[in-house]
């Protein structure tokens, strides 16, 4: 059947090559696109226009044809007959056209008996043959995994896919502005980094010929930019990619855009009013209004995020008072107790985090931040000088899902080292995700870095608020082969 397919192709091609035009020509004439056609279309009627696009229906109908053609901007009908072509170019057209291949048509515009405004083609030439055959509308690729591994169809088929990648262009164009409106310098990090930092992830490995040594993938943009502070910026940020070699699923993949913002000076409450401004003017860039929906819930971003307690929820869904002294022992057996699957070298921070994860933040529907995580999942953080057991750090939450990571950003030198020792003792007990030692960053800090403000978030948030897996809002995204 295939075989069949292509051959019947081949002849078409061969049909355009005979006639002495040119299959995949260099230059069009095109004049405007199809939806200025339309929005002008009673100014244009007395003049001959060139439109391009590719054929989405064809319906020949003796001495005369319909079809639609579609560019970057939308549909339009035109019409062919033997009375505006000689025949040899309408029975080309005819013989040899098909829904997939691209065309510029010339002619002046009109309405069908059904109003519909319609180019009456004067002449044709072929752009580009298609040589597959298209899905069609109604019984093409419905599978998401073959529609994921080949995007071009799902942007060919479905105009709503491509109008949300127009929606994630103006969500990160957002994001942009509202940090250079407040004159953040926008600046760009290196990919490859000796040591991964600022994340607990596990990074990919790759290898720099012409140093001849190992490069880790970036896991954030953390490190480099406090560096920055430390050189005397005082407010910077950066959109880029990162790469985490962790598992798939609704929320996570390995490779993802993301942004971070550094403000010096700023403690967690200016940080708090400022994200909350951030995220209400993106919500209504992006969807026309503070209220989304996710998941079935309705999400309301109009109010003021209520700050929720992370040791008050912890304890109220657990039973397990982290202001006391907690043993791993106790935290596997609850875990245990309430099903929450571990890994058995998780320490304690990690443990903590599982069980939060499967019983307070499932819980947190409406948009708040959470507030005072405990010291054992946040070793790049400041300790809460009111509560040593806790950091100054908060997460907004909506619909059981992190949305951003915010800090008031750790810059004592001393207390940073011993961190990442600690970070280190977990990797050595098999944490493949805890963090390295970073010499050259605690350098960077005994020079000094002023107190500062640190934030962050990734596409996930664009996710959210279209109500959609992150794989579905990348465009390209890696797959497994076949």
């Amino acid at each position: 059947m295939r075989e069949d397919i292509q051959k019947t192709k081949l002849d078409k091609l061969e049909n355009i090559k005979k006639s002495e035009m040119e299959a995949y020509p260099e230059k069009t004439e095109r004049s405007m696109t199809n939806s200025k056609a339309l929005e002008q279309f009673d100014k244009l009627t007395a003049s001959e226009i060139h439109l391009v696009g590719r054929v989405k229906s064809f319906r020949p109908m003796g001495n005369a044809i319909f079809a639609h053609i579609e560019d970057g901007s939308g549909k339009i009908q035109i019409f062919l007959n033997k009375q505006n072509l000689d025949g040899k170019e309408f029975y080309l057209f005819a013989s040899s056209v098909e829904i997939g291949d691209f065309i510029e048509v010339a002619g002046n515009l009109f309405k069908t008996r059904t109003e519909e405004k319609t180019l009456n083609v004067k002449s044709w030439k072929m752009l580009s043959k298609n040589m597959r055959p298209i899905p069609t509308e109604y019984f093409g690729l419905k599978d998401t995994e073959e529609l994921l591994r080949r995007r071009y169809l799902d942007l060919m088929m479905n105009p709503e896919t491509r109008e949300l990648f127009r929606k994630k262009r103006l969500f990160w164009h957002t994001v942009r502005h509202f940090l250079v409106k407040d004159d953040f310098l926008e600046v760009q990090t290196p990919v490859l980094e000796h040591i991964p930092g600022g994340a607990e992830a596990e990074p990919f490995l790759t290898h720099h010929n012409a140093l001849n040594q190992d490069f880790f993938l970036r896991i954030s943009l953390e490190l480099p930019l406090k560096r920055l502070l430390v050189g005397g910026y005082e407010k910077v940020f950066e959109i880029g990619r990162v790469f985490r070699n962790e598992g798939i699923d609704r929320e996570h993949l390995q490779e993802f855009e993301h942004m971070e913002f550094y403000a010096a000076y700023w403690d967690l409450k200016k940080g708090m009013k400022f994200s909350e401004k951030m995220f209400k003017k993106i919500v209504l860039e992006i969807t026309g209004s503070l209220e989304t929906e996710h998941n079935g819930e309705k999400i309301d971003w109009k109010k003021k995020f209520p700050a929720v307690d992370y040791f008050k929820e912890f304890k109220k869904e657990t039973g397990i008072d982290l202001k006391k002294e907690i043993t791993l022992e106790t935290l596997k057996k609850k875990a245990d107790e309430l099903g929450i699957k571990y890994e058995p070298n998780y320490g304690k921070g990690r443990m903590i985090d599982t069980i939060y994860k499967k019983t307070v933040r499932k819980k947190l529907i409406q948009p708040c931040f959470l507030v005072g995580h405990p010291l054992e999942v946040s070793p790049l953080s400041k300790i809460d000088p009111k509560n040593p057991k806790k950091v100054l750090r908060f997460q907004i939450v909506a619909g059981g899902s992190e949305l951003c990571n915010a800090f008031s950003e750790l810059n004592d030198p001393i207390d940073q080292k011993n961190r990442f020792l600690e970070q280190m003792k977990a990797r050595e007990a098999g944490d493949a995700e805890a963090q390295m030692m970073d010499e050259d960053f605690v350098e960077a800090l005994e020079y000094g870095m002023p107190p500062a403000f640190g934030f962050g978030m990734s596409e996930r948030f664009f996710a959210f608020i279209m109500n959609k897996s992150i794989r579905e809002t990348i465009i390209f995204q890696p797959v497994k082969e076949k």
